[in-house]
């Protein structure tokens, strides 16, 4: 007997759009444990489970495998929800972000040792539901909010924002556009990046799901882990990852199977890294530029050209305070704080900063970015970042801190070695040597964790 769920009546599916694009039954999705999962299976799990879910309007989705995260993530939507995907799986930002959505539930694939409220364990996956051969077409109607993603809280209190299915349709066509320019058609993907971050979900979720892309389902993270990753799925492969998995990559020296693209985002990448890892790795790195808020919106090839290139139909428009963005899959424009420079038309720009980095002390400017620049390029500095303190000093300056991690190296030749290049007004004090950052799944820094571990706290 068919199932009929909420947002598949007839007179919202002639308004949908599909689910699963380029959907012919036989069509890889994804790579499982070294084996390809077809499209009719595919669809077979996410009617499966969406019979499991109760009625709500949203569901925290926990899912860590990420084969498990796109079935859930369809299903939810396709019972007319929406996916909440919270800045981290930590309990307390989970449980903020059910607080805020009343009603909702969370599913995951796990056992956990204490789940989350209404919390609801998958069925294995590992079984072809006894409906894969019925292979169906999945509409999903176009202006249904299918997914509220969370900032990183890396500059303040995590912010919701909702996605409908036609907003992930259009931002999607300009990744597509820059990977077949790149690579061409029939992709694969390998993903160190969890498909909860809005980075790992255009790349690792929507890619399989609106173009013929094959995604592995895991998210290895130590290097030999990536290159048997790799090793799994068909060329042309393609990484998709952070700075810190690419030096963590060069500096192991282990070998990776033939790649034709590296893709990268979440932090600011270094020309030297990019260099570093197309000479490594005989292919190019394609770095992206985009928020939560917007989605990907322009890219670059970081080894060869400062200058970003916008998608298509995206427009930016410099603000006294930030930069506000026009794009197909925004209903309305966002403003974002980064500061740019527009070059040939206003279809490249380049960018000098955000507007909250920008540091005046003394009459004189600095911004947190060009701060943190310098700091990684002192000689045996391994990872590190300048940030500005809450508090004011006597004088009521906010000044600058930073937190490095240099094995062998002590806090004043790391000073004497700013000297050099810093103002002395922006030396960060305090600088405090430290083992490790608390980088969160993508590699961004929360401020209130740079404040407790500044302060001992953790």
């Amino acid at each position: 007997m068919a199932i009929v769920f909420e947002n598949y009546r007839q007179d919202q599916a002639a308004q949908g759009l599909p689910l699963l694009v380029a959907g012919h039954a036989q069509r890889t999705v994804a790579w499982r444990d070294g084996q390809p999962v077809s499209a009719a299976r595919f669809v077979a799990h996410v009617q499966a489970v969406a019979a499991l879910l109760p009625p709500a309007s949203s569901a925290v989705n926990l899912c860590e495998d990420r084969y498990a995260f796109l079935v859930a993530f369809c299903a939810i939507a396709l019972r007319g929800q929406a996916n909440l995907l919270p800045s981290s799986r930590a309990p307390q930002a989970v449980a903020e972000v059910m607080a805020a959505h009343p009603g909702c539930y969370a599913v995951g694939e796990l056992e956990l040792d204490a789940p989350p409220a209404h919390y609801r364990h998958l069925p294995a996956l590992s079984v072809t539901p006894e409906r894969a051969g019925d292979f169906a077409e999945l509409l999903i109607p176009a202006d249904q909010v299918v997914a509220i993603g969370y900032t990183s809280g890396s500059t303040g209190a995590p912010k919701a924002n909702a996605k409908t299915w036609a907003s992930f349709h259009a931002s999607n066509a300009g990744n597509l556009r820059m990977l077949h320019g790149a690579v061409g058609r029939g992709l694969h993907v390998v993903a160190t990046v969890p498909p909860q971050h809005m980075y790992g979900m255009e790349m690792s979720v929507l890619l399989p799901l609106l173009d013929e892309v094959g995604v592995h389902t895991g998210r290895p993270f130590f290097p030999a882990d990536v290159a048997t990753a790799l090793a799994e799925v068909p060329a042309p492969r393609v990484l998709v990852t952070t700075p810190v998995h690419l030096r963590a990559l060069i500096e192991s020296g282990v070998a990776l199977p033939p790649i034709a693209a590296m893709v990268s985002a979440t932090a600011p990448l270094p020309v030297e890294l990019a260099r570093a890892a197309e000479a490594s790795y005989g292919a190019p790195l394609l770095e992206v530029f985009g928020s939560t808020e917007t989605c990907v919106f322009a890219s670059r090839r970081s080894a060869a050209d400062e200058p970003w290139t916008l998608f298509d139909d995206v427009q930016l428009h410099p603000q006294p305070d930030g930069t506000q963005v026009r794009a197909p899959q925004l209903a309305e424009p966002v403003t974002l704080a980064d500061l740019v420079t527009l070059h040939d038309g206003g279809r490249r720009f380049r960018l000098c900063g955000r507007h909250a980095d920008l540091l005046e002390i003394a009459g004189k400017r600095a911004s947190l970015g060009d701060l943190t620049r310098r700091l990684l390029a002192v000689p045996g500095v391994r990872d590190g970042v300048v940030f500005q303190l809450d508090s004011s000093d006597a004088l009521g300056v906010q000044r600058v801190a930073a937190l490095a991690v240099a094995p062998g190296l002590d806090e004043h030749a790391i000073l004497d070695a700013l000297r050099l290049a810093v103002d002395p007004v922006f030396l960060p004090r305090p600088l405090k040597l430290v083992d490790g950052l608390p980088r969160n799944e993508t590699g961004k820094l929360p401020r209130s964790q740079l404040l407790a571990l500044l302060e001992g706290r953790i």
